[in-house]
């Protein structure tokens, strides 16, 4: 299945002084477009206790291991393996009275009240979500291809592999 996008684009045309606008000035116009976007499979992910299932395209913008201390206490872990897409690629099939929110309206992670299962996180002012690897039941295209926050890494653990490190993202 292909599915058909719009793509915006502005045209700029120079006009002389009889147009009113004078010489020199830029006049934009907004312009729409068909674009066929690429087409993705849907992935499939759940919480533990499985009251919360989500699909999710596999149109991932990237993949990181995270060091930073949110992320290991949100996990419990040395790290964070997640993937990144933007929120409106996201599709949560219930919104059952198990979630539960954790931080802001704007960023914040979402959880299973139930088994406690960290669903994603919403980040980048809200219009990103880190999904944790663990939770999404199909594998996706992309893997984590960098260390991010190793500047905040916990003291006790030890990266042993070759992928790029970053004191932050």
């Amino acid at each position: 299945m292909i599915s058909i996008g719009l793509r915006w684009w502005l045209w700029g045309d120079f006009t002389g002084g009889d147009s009113g606008s004078g010489p020199g000035c830029q006049i934009w116009r907004v312009c729409k477009e068909p674009v066929l976007e690429k087409p993705f499979a849907r992935l499939k992910g759940a919480c533990l206790c499985g009251r919360i299932n989500f699909e999710v395209s596999d149109a991932f913008e990237y993949a990181a291991n995270c060091h930073c201390s949110q992320c290991r206490k949100a996990t419990g872990a040395a790290f964070k393996p997640f993937v990144a897409i933007p929120r409106e690629k996201f599709v949560l099939k219930d919104w059952p009275d198990d979630c539960f929110e954790f931080g802001t309206r704007i960023e914040h992670d979402l959880r299973c009240r139930n088994c406690g299962s960290l669903i994603y996180s919403r980040v980048r002012d809200g219009e990103y979500l880190h999904i944790p690897l663990g939770v999404l039941t199909d594998t996706p295209s992309l893997k984590p291809d960098k260390h991010i926050f190793v500047g905040s890494k916990a003291d006790w653990h030890d990266i042993l592999d070759d992928l790029p490190q970053h004191e932050e993202f």
